[in-house]
């Protein structure tokens, strides 16, 4: 049986050899790939985001012990910062969740960004997709812990959580970097912490500055403290509504859409980039152009002109 074949019968060690292949970047990985994309599209994908310290593992732990009370299958991507050493994963959010390792209803998965932008990994859709088809009710992406413009999850995720913490001037973090446009719900964790009903009401009024369109999702802030489970149901239950709103107002298809697009331009950037630059190097222009620069008889402008006007990749 090819791998994928296996998946679908729900080997969990074929899932994680996938896994695996696709983020060292296996070419034999893409037949696999296509094999399940045709029975993924059936689970709800959760995607988890915030600043350093928000507390979004400890939180995710909680979130994957309120579905599985419900009998849900879960799938976590966990997105670890890359270490500057080994280029691997650090791990510390699976250690977080490590309560759930021996639970066969639960499956995490670490990746390292390596380099990634956006608070994402360049195989995390891929790796959502093989969860997806492995069978998993829900999928949580836990980002790394984002900046100003590191959002790449709302193309993702079909409900986006923002987790927000009392002290660290999240307020005006978010003022800046334009989180208020992605998150579906706000959550306000550490909510023991002083401050906490001043952050959650600061993010109240600035959601309401929004003035959304009639019939538009309002987000939600909400508090909770996830190192005791303290408003984990409420949030749940706000995932829940979230997720009947983009069935009925039609949202869902146009995320999905959003989703395979960027699946797709994101895909073929990185295949035209390998083909272009493989083949330069095997015929030696790209040596070529490295002497150019560097004796500044060439510049980088014409020479991407001069690899594409050779039409190199074709």
């Amino acid at each position: 049986m090819t791998l994928a074949e296996r998946v679908l019968d729900g080997d969990v060690r074929a899932a994680a050899r996938l896994m695996r292949d696709i983020d060292d970047r296996f070419k034999s990985a893409v037949a696999e790939l296509k094999a399940l994309y045709p029975r993924t599209g059936n689970a709800y994908i959760l995607g988890i985001t915030g600043p350093p310290g928000a507390g979004k593992s400890t939180l995710v732990d909680q979130i994957i012990a309120a579905f599985r009370r419900k009998d849900l299958l879960v799938g976590v991507v966990a997105i670890d910062p890359t270490s500057p050493f080994s280029g691997g994963a650090i791990l510390g959010d699976r250690i977080r969740m490590n309560r759930h390792a021996e639970d066969a209803g639960v499956f995490i998965r670490s990746l390292a960004t390596r380099g990634c932008l956006g608070g994402m990994s360049r195989s995390t859709m891929d790796v959502v997709n093989v969860m997806d088809a492995m069978g998993m009710d829900v999928v949580i992406v836990e980002t790394v812990g984002v900046g100003q413009d590191e959002v790449d999850i709302v193309s993702t995720a079909h409900t986006t959580v923002v987790v927000m913490v009392p002290g660290m001037g999240d307020d005006i973090q978010a003022i800046k970097a334009g989180i208020l446009e992605i998150g579906d719900v706000f959550v306000v964790n550490k909510a023991d912490r002083d401050g906490a009903d001043r952050t959650a009401r600061e993010l109240t009024a600035m959601l309401e500055m929004k003035h959304p369109e009639p019939g538009a999702w309002q987000p939600h802030v909400l508090k909770t403290e996830g190192s005791r489970g303290i408003g984990i149901e409420e949030l749940i239950e706000e995932f829940e509504a979230h997720r009947e709103y983009l069935k009925v107002s039609g949202a869902l298809q146009r995320l999905i859409e959003e989703r395979n697009a960027k699946l797709f331009a994101d895909t073929l950037r990185q295949e035209l980039f390998e083909t272009v630059f493989g083949h330069i190097t095997e015929n030696g222009k790209y040596r070529e152009i490295l002497d150019g620069l560097r004796n500044r008889t060439m510049d980088p402008y014409t020479a991407v002109e001069e690899v594409l006007a050779a039409r190199a990749f074709s």
